[in-house]
């Protein structure tokens, strides 16, 4: 059959936001205990999509290196999956969360 008679395959833009959501805790690791889950926002344009992502970190952290290895993960994992192009991963950092030994250590004293 010629490639229009086939059909198409279309992924919905909350599917490729789920996929750039698990990927972006699998590039953070370890998340602080009161930190929330990285959340994902996506708009597909044919075969592009363009992500938007909102996490928490750690404190201290290289928050730089965080969000450049979230966006390289979040690109490979949804180029891989979805077969799209992912040319922009804007990444916010909403909050820093304090460890709980460095806070302690941190702490005044009398």
């Amino acid at each position: 059959m010629p490639p229009g008679e086939r059909g198409a395959t279309t992924i919905a833009d909350r599917v490729v936001a789920k996929i750039a959501e698990r990927a972006a805790r699998e590039a953070l690791g370890v998340l602080p205990p009161d930190a929330e889950p990285p959340q994902a926002t996506v708009v597909v344009h044919h075969d592009v999509a363009r992500v938007r992502i909102v996490l928490d970190l750690a404190y201290p952290s290289d928050v730089g290196a965080c969000c450049r290895t979230v966006r390289r993960h979040v690109v490979e994992r949804v180029g891989a999956l979805t077969g799209m192009q992912v040319p922009e991963v804007a990444v916010r950092v909403e909050r820093l969360h304090l460890e709980p030994a460095y806070g302690a250590a941190q702490g005044r004293t009398r």
